[in-house]
């Protein structure tokens, strides 16, 4: 476990439930222990009960622990950058959106039906404990093929899973980030209405 753990709760304009004031997306991970199943189920659980239009759940997962050859095939298809630091989660979770169904019917509302989903993985994770940090830097043609996907699936996100680990074993760079004040545009600038 992390032995330069820093304060990094959101500081809100409002209070929110604390799972999602702690949510941060750290690259340090804990490469040693093995990830809690239990605790990564009730992360897919969440996921497999966000709200969908028509109830059409069109999105679909690939998990991968750490130590697997998928593991290792999906490490192969990030960029560079998220070589340094994926590797080390205890599992790797690709988010795939089902863009078309099976008779070829478009289903244009998969890509937001499928961030509700990993919406709802994440903020589980933080409350079981787990830490999360979601990629788009991959080559999804590449994961496609790894994954073996029908055309109609689009992995969209990577998503690395697993313990915290400590910062100091992140080249020095990454660890300016990690330890970096977390920030975000205010919530008027954020608001095209509000009447």
């Amino acid at each position: 476990m992390s032995t330069s753990i820093i304060e990094r709760t959101a500081s809100t304009s409002v209070p929110v439930i604390s799972a999602i004031a702690e949510r941060w997306s750290p690259r340090a991970f804990d490469a040693e222990t093995t990830i809690d199943e239990g605790k990564l189920a009730a992360a897919l659980e969440a996921a497999r009960w966000a709200p969908s239009a028509y109830n059409s759940q069109p999105w679909r997962f690939a998990v991968a622990r750490r130590g697997t050859e998928l593991h290792a095939a999906i490490v192969e298809t990030l960029v560079s950058f998220n070589q340094i630091w994926a590797p080390s989660a205890g599992a790797l979770v690709v988010a795939i959106a089902e863009n078309a169904a099976a008779d070829g019917t478009p289903i244009s509302h998969a890509a937001y039906d499928l961030g509700q989903a990993v919406a709802g993985f994440a903020v589980q994770a933080q409350e079981e404990g787990l830490s999360v940090h979601q990629m788009s830097g991959f080559d999804a043609a590449a994961m496609s093929e790894v994954l073996g996907l029908e055309e109609r699936f689009t992995p969209f996100t990577v998503i690395a899973v697993g313990h915290l680990g400590d910062a100091s074993v992140l080249p020095e760079a990454l660890q300016e980030r990690e330890n970096a004040p977390r920030e975000r545009r205010s919530l008027a600038e954020t608001l095209i209405a509000n009447v």
